[in-house]
């Protein structure tokens, strides 16, 4: 019964997808239970700073820019009491926060706010300010004209609320900028020097920029012929950095369209404009875009492994040290025994074939009614309606039963599914190799006719394993209607009917089978492609549900069968035994011709509709059991595939919504804003709970 469910839970999650539920409310206090320390006076259990940081911080979390004891800023708004101490009802209700749409915002909102007043003064704001600033960072000027339109003027200072200091927060970064440009600007010439462009950047966002980005600044230069960085170079910069996860949307939609996965900097404005109501990106910020994201590219037309390098803060010196890794991952594959890395290839790759052939004779299982009623009505001769067995497919599969029973229906059906596995591995390999060997390197495009070559290639190479079997089950699925019409006709099995035939017999019909299976092929796989590819949407960043690959299976299935029908026809008669006063065909021309002469050219399509009924389905089945073995019986040891990420596509998926619910992606993203005032931010009290606790009076507060 719960294997039965588990298949069940497996097929519905292939098809529609799977959502786990989550009890965040339990998980949030085994978290805090976990770390908290019980009070020597109350007895209750409480988290102190450094428990706060374990809770909030788990060490196993990528902090990339941030450093982990910065966690410890949120601790005051842990603290509601401002005791030094985080209760459970403190942790509930700090969580509860950081769940809240606007969390970054209200978080840095209630750091400043110390007296818990609902609004910021600037003299608590600028305590809190000086203290945590770092020694030697570029100045900021607070009381500049841009401070005084949020804060008014020394005389007239006013506390503001949390939606002004949201709003203040959101444009300290560009002022930040605007000032340190103008320190450094000495000529007052609108430019400076490409180390103090970077060291600007780095001051002001290094906790949102990638390594690539961060280890790139300088070369800013090179996207004009001057040697310095002027200040529209500056601002479009910020722009781009502001807007990144706008920039990945559109990137993303863009790349989907394209053919290659790769876009132009042309491309990426047209789309922009789409997407965009007033053009928000201008020539230079695209400029700048492709600046860095072609440094390791310098093609033009990019993808989304090149943009990720730009857009991913979490990207590590990944395109610096490639090469180095790729040479340790080398080294430690070498210091593992050949043997038995060999053997556990060749045992996952048995493994995967073992899959694909039991859902393969699934497939085939499902479907062979209709490919039986599909052959006997083939293999109907004569022009007189008068001398047919059957009216029509219907008619043939009310009298299968009635004449056979229902186990009529699946006369021939284990040499069907003997065949299936070597037929479909066979296919699938020699397909992918063709198409592989004649793809385009450079583009990763391969062209119409070589698709077609890749087609007929697998379908040729098929028949070497598939005809003997096919002629067996031919035989079979005949015979019962031969045994009916000549009483006391004995009913062969499939191996007498091998030893029959010989080896030279079991390729009878080969060429007819050649004729039918290489434009089969030929039809099937460009059309699945570019099914996938032109309707569907698939594309390096779009994966494809198994909806819409049986689909697209489906579809690329009909016209392959039902064009192909003819060459059936013919590879049926020359396969199937002939009864007495039925016509011996001697070869492919002389029963294309006899066919024609005696049946009229519509005999040549007989079984059409019941090939389309087969072959459609069949791929469908086949797919959706293999998807459901793989995620019942996934190879044992296998590691989890790694997925690359930036910042909207996690969003989008089910993993960041988890992600985004978590208390630490939400805690990062709050440093995130609070960190826009100083990168520092937080370092003067890393992991002191004394400090913690003088805060407050520093600033004169409780």
């Amino acid at each position: 019964m719960a294997a039965s469910q588990t298949v069940k839970e497996a097929v519905k999650s292939s098809l529609l997808g799977s959502e786990e539920p989550a009890n965040l409310s339990a998980s949030y206090r085994a978290t805090f239970l976990n770390n908290a320390k019980q009070d020597e006076t109350t007895g209750e259990p409480m988290m102190g700073p450094d428990e706060f940081i374990e809770a909030i911080a788990p060490a196993n979390e990528d902090y990339s820019k941030i450093h982990r004891d910065q966690y410890g800023i949120l601790f005051r708004v842990a603290d509601r009491s401002g005791r030094g101490q985080v209760s459970l009802g403190d942790w509930a209700a700090f969580l509860n926060l950081l769940n809240k749409s606007d969390a970054e915002y209200e978080i840095a909102f209630r750091l400043f706010d110390v007296d818990r007043t609902g609004t910021v003064q600037y003299d608590d704001f600028r305590k809190l300010y000086d203290l945590n600033k770092g020694e030697g960072s570029i100045p900021f000027d607070w009381d500049c004209e841009w401070a005084k339109l949020y804060i008014g003027d020394k005389t007239k200072r006013h506390n503001l609320t949390y939606p002004e200091f949201s709003q203040m927060l959101r444009g300290l970064q560009g002022e930040r900028i605007r000032q340190a440009f103008q320190r450094f600007d000495k000529n007052k010439d609108g430019y400076i020097e490409p180390e103090q462009f970077a060291k600007i950047i780095v001051e002001t966002a290094r906790h949102k920029l990638s390594d690539h980005l961060l280890q790139n600044l300088s070369t800013l230069c090179n996207i004009s012929t001057s040697s310095k960085i002027s200040y529209a170079n500056v601002r479009a910069f910020q722009n781009m950095i502001k807007e990144m996860d706008l920039v990945e949307l559109i990137i993303r939609k863009a790349i989907s369209q394209s053919s290659d996965g790769k876009i132009t900097r042309n491309e990426f404005l047209n789309e922009a404009a789409k997407i965009t109501r007033f053009s928000l990106f201008t020539p230079m910020e695209a400029d700048i875009l492709f600046h860095f994201a072609s440094l390791d590219e310098p093609s033009g037309r990019l993808g989304l492994k090149d943009f990720a390098k730009v857009l991913d803060p979490q990207w590590v010196n990944r395109g610096v040290s490639e090469d180095s890794q790729n040479r340790a991952k080398a080294l430690l594959q070498q210091s593992k025994s050949t043997t038995q890395s060999a053997l556990l290839q060749v045992a996952e790759s048995a493994y995967s074939f073992l899959l694909g052939s039991v859902a393969g004779a699934f497939g085939a299982f499902m479907v062979y009614p209709i490919d039986l009623v599909k052959t006997r009505m083939q293999n109907q001769r004569g022009a007189d309606p008068g001398q047919r067995l059957y009216k029509n497919s219907i008619d043939c599969f009310r009298k299968v039963i009635a004449n056979e029973g229902v186990r009529g229906l699946y006369s021939g059906v284990l040499p069907q599914l003997v065949g299936v596995a070597p037929e479909k591995a066979i296919k699938l390999t020699v397909n992918d190799i063709v198409r592989n060997a004649t793809t385009d390197k450079k583009t990763g495009q391969i062209a119409l006719p070589y698709e077609i070559l890749a087609g007929g290639t697998a379908g040729a190479c098929q028949v070497v394993f598939t005809n003997p079997l096919e002629i067996v089950k031919i035989r079979l699925q005949v015979q019962g209607e031969m045994v009916k019409a000549a009483e006391g006709a004995p009913k062969r099995s499939a191996m007498w009917i091998v030893r029959n035939l010989g080896l030279k017999g079991l390729y009878k019909g080969a060429s007819a089978c050649l004729l039918r299976d290489v434009p089969f092929s030929a039809i099937y796989f460009p059309t699945y492609s570019h099914l996938k590819k032109d309707f569907f949407g698939e594309s390096p960043t779009k994966k494809l549900g198994v909806v819409q690959l049986l689909t697209a299976g489906a579809i690329a299935g009909m016209p392959a069968a039902y064009l192909t029908t003819p060459c059936d026809v013919i590879k049926t008669r020359l396969q199937v035994e002939a009864r007495k006063g039925d016509t011996n065909y001697t070869g492919l021309r002389h029963a294309a011709q006899t066919i024609l002469k005696e049946e009229g050219f519509k005999a040549f399509f007989k079984g059409g509709p019941a090939r389309i009924l087969r072959s459609s389905p069949q791929f469908g089945f086949t797919l959706a059991a293999y998807e459901v073995l793989q995620s019942v019986l996934p190879f044992p040891g296998k590691a989890k595939e790694q997925q690359v990420h930036t910042g909207v596509a996690e969003v989008i998926s089910t993993m960041r919504e988890k992600d985004v619910a978590s208390p630490h992606a939400r805690s990062r993203n709050a440093l995130k804003i609070i960190l826009d005032i100083d990168e520092n931010f937080g370092r003067p009290q890393i992991g002191n709970e004394k400090a913690w606790k003088a805060v407050p009076r520093l600033m004169g507060g409780n």
